[in-house]
């Protein structure tokens, strides 16, 4: 037999969760053609792995690529992690369907996530947008769900209430046109206008259209300051009540009062599952957030868009609402630490305050932090991104390696040339940062429950059957590692840092990173559900 490309002398891990084992593996087409003993092959490409770990590529169950993938499709800052396909569509997001009559209106919801105000919105559903990926060519893979916010906006617009009945059937069509088309399934953004004014009955008879597909529901769940777990027990509601496969979307603790009980919110999955749920979470390895600060307003504030609330804002009774609303905390209360919120992007014009707390930067603008920060929104609508400093490490670890949980960033693929931005470094670090502070500095888990948790796990929850296993026949996204050097170097002053001990990426079957340099292959697809 003659190889496309051939592996040598790795210590594989193949996703499982099984111990590794020492072979060579031979690649032909896009796809693994043997896994063993093979130094006698022939090949057009021979690699020495000799010392690294060969592993399945890594499955990034929450991502916000849908965009930026078509902007730069080299996605240099998942690509050089070992990231081979990123779920997108997550948190309400998706660049489809798109409603021709409201195409302002998605441009400004994709704008939390599209880092391109200039993007150009000339398809209209999964199939035309996977057509416009194919012709950008990206380097990795992208499994698409579809958003209930681009849902949602697709057919009430930005309007504050209540679906009617046949607003939420035509809700029900597009999500089973989207799901037909190919989507792994529907998310949802529940703190994210438009999607937090669904209430649970609309999200419920949405997500009955999911689980009849079988087919997965990631929630980005609705987080309510208060005593108990509210978001966790709504989530794990609609799953009990559809029958649907849950996928908790970026599980942390963001309320100060709660820090410390993740054994308290771990239990409720765990006695879910007990009950017959099909349930699991995604964590990222970081005790910090990041998102468009216009999520943090009181969701009457930005209902009807962005002009809309420019135009609200302008009345000073209504200003003095928001500001006394929003001073009394986020998301129903949780209470403001103006040190631990750092402007992340903003666009050119403020740039003077990128990385700054808002503490600082309002101080310097000689304003107080509420209306600094509700002026930042009014100026720059879901431009402005911000980086919370509000979770702890004992939660995220208790996180990270309970047996439920799979990796997921909650990142974006970015490229390495950042021209000023700051995001959160979990675009650019999260699976080497796994690899290196969880495998092998703490021992918290094993390196084979650290790679299942990256592959072979996450494909099983999306229903993918051939990727996310190193095994004969299975399509060959892999990556290559030193487990002795791995590590993320990504940092919150300075995130557009590449990891070390990454030598080899494959996606489908190409060569798209070699001794740690990303090469000019494009080998990236949409995949598609049950194809």
């Amino acid at each position: 037999m003659h190889a496309d490309v051939l592996l040598l002398g790795a210590t594989v891990i193949d996703g499982s969760g099984k111990a590794p084992v020492h072979a060579d593996v031979a690649v032909t087409g896009d796809r693994i053609a043997a896994v063993g003993e093979l130094s006698r092959l022939t090949a057009d490409t021979i690699v020495d792995l000799s010392g690294q770990v060969l592993c399945p590529g890594f499955i990034d169950i929450h991502t916000h690529s849908d965009v930026t993938l078509l902007l730069d499709p080299a996605g240099e800052s998942k690509v050089l992690q070992g990231v081979t396909t990123e779920v997108t569509g997550n948190c309400g997001f998706s660049p489809f369907p798109l409603a021709p009559a409201r195409l302002h209106l998605h441009a400004d919801h994709l704008d939390w996530i599209a880092y391109a105000p200039e993007l150009s919105l000339d398809w209209r559903d999964l199939s035309g947008y996977a057509a416009r990926v194919h012709e950008h060519r990206p380097a990795i893979n992208i499994a698409p769900l579809v958003g209930h916010g681009a849902v949602r906006l697709a057919v009430l617009g930005v309007a504050e209430r209540a679906a009617t009945p046949d607003e939420i059937s035509t809700m029900k069509r597009l999500v089973c046109e989207s799901l037909e088309q190919g989507a792994f399934g529907l998310s949802t953004g529940l703190t994210i206008v438009p999607s937090a004014y669904g209430d649970a009955e609309e999200i419920e008879q949405l997500v009955r259209v999911v689980a009849n597909h079988d087919a997965l529901y990631a929630t980005h769940a609705r987080v309510a300051a208060g005593p108990g777990f509210a978001d966790v027990e709504e989530a794990l509601t609609t799953a009990r009540r559809t029958g649907v496969r849950l996928e908790f979307s970026h599980l942390a603790i963001n309320e100060p009062a709660k820090w410390g009980r993740a054994e308290d919110v771990l239990t409720l999955f765990d006695e879910a599952e007990r009950r017959g749920t099909d349930v699991g979470f995604d964590v990222y390895p970081y005790a910090a957030s990041s998102s468009a600060l216009m999520q943090y307003l009181p969701t009457w504030v930005p209902a009807g868009g962005i002009d809309a609330m420019r135009r609200r804002m302008a009345d000073r009774a209504e200003r003095e609402r928001a500001e006394k609303e929003f001073a009394e905390g986020f998301f129903g209360g949780i209470p403001w630490h103006w040190d631990r919120v750092v402007i992340s992007r903003i666009p050119r014009a403020a740039s003077w305050a990128l990385g700054l707390t808002i503490e600082v930067a309002a101080a310097e603008a000689g304003c107080e932090p509420v209306p600094f920060f509700l002026d930042l929104c009014l100026d720059h609508g879901n431009a402005v991104d911000g980086v919370l400093f509000y979770r702890t490490e004992d939660d995220v670890r208790a996180f990270l390696t309970h047996r439920l949980s799979v990796v997921g960033s909650d990142g974006i693929a970015f490229p390495l040339d950042l021209r000023g931005l700051k995001p959160h470094p979990r675009s650019f670090g999260t699976y080497p940062r796994v690899l290196g502070r969880y495998v092998r500095d703490s021992n918290a888990l094993s390196l084979s429950a650290a790679v299942h948790k990256m592959t072979g796990a996450v494909a099983d929850r999306l229903g993918i059957r051939d990727r996310g296993r190193l095994v004969p026949g299975a399509i060959a996204d892999l990556v290559a590692f030193d487990p002795a050097t791995v590590a993320d170097n990504a940092t919150f002053t300075e995130p557009a840092s590449r990891p070390r001990g990454i030598s080899h990426v494959l996606v489908n079957g190409s060569v798209v990173v070699a001794d740690g340099e990303q090469t000019s292959a494009r080998p990236g697809r949409v995949l598609r559900r049950n194809s």
